[in-house]
């Protein structure tokens, strides 16, 4: 059985606002070099698209982490299952993420990143849900503020599918 997906954000929307956030990012580093990090596997498609639009020199690196284990809520302690292939330290860092929830996995990993000595470190966000925030959590660039809803695309999956829809949509149920 196909699952129905509602559009919540049109692809043309979400181009238009990695552009914005893209600019943001340009501007501020002017003269410097970004080091983007993206949190994978839901971040890839996402920091793909804003880094072909940063126009500061980028490099980039990928992190898997969970906090989750084999419960349904965030623990806040994260486990890494693939780090870093590169010291960040001394280096302007944008962790790059595709959704915000509870904020409890992101700001254990910020606090980790911290020991490794960046220059400075920025949270992107392509979507943030608010509402469901637990800690506080201070996020630098977000693109979409969403509802509580379970959504699918740019990036996001359900059951490892619709990662690839060029749009942010909601799985009906």
């Amino acid at each position: 059985m196909e699952d129905k997906i509602r559009v919540l954000i049109e692809e043309d929307e979400v181009d238009a606002k990695i552009s914005e956030i893209a600019g943001k990012i340009s501007e501020k580093y002017a003269g410097k070099t970004v080091h983007l990090i993206c949190v994978l596997k839901g971040g890839a498609f996402f920091m793909c698209e804003l880094s072909k639009r940063i126009t500061v020199p980028v490099t980039m690196d990928f992190m898997t982490v969970s906090s989750y284990g084999s419960n349904t809520v965030s623990s806040g302690n994260v486990k890494i299952k693939k780090d870093l292939d590169e010291s960040i330290e001394g280096k302007n860092v944008i962790i790059v993420e595709d959704i915000i929830d509870s904020g409890r996995t992101l700001k254990a990993l910020c606090e980790l990143l911290w020991t490794r000595k960046p220059a400075s470190m920025e949270v992107c966000t392509l979507l943030d849900k608010p509402d469901r925030r637990v800690v506080d959590m201070k996020v630098d660039y977000t693109c979409f503020n969403i509802p509580d809803e379970f959504v699918v695309g740019y990036g996001l999956d359900y059951d490892q599918k619709y990662r690839n829809l060029p749009y942010i949509g909601v799985v009906e149920v």
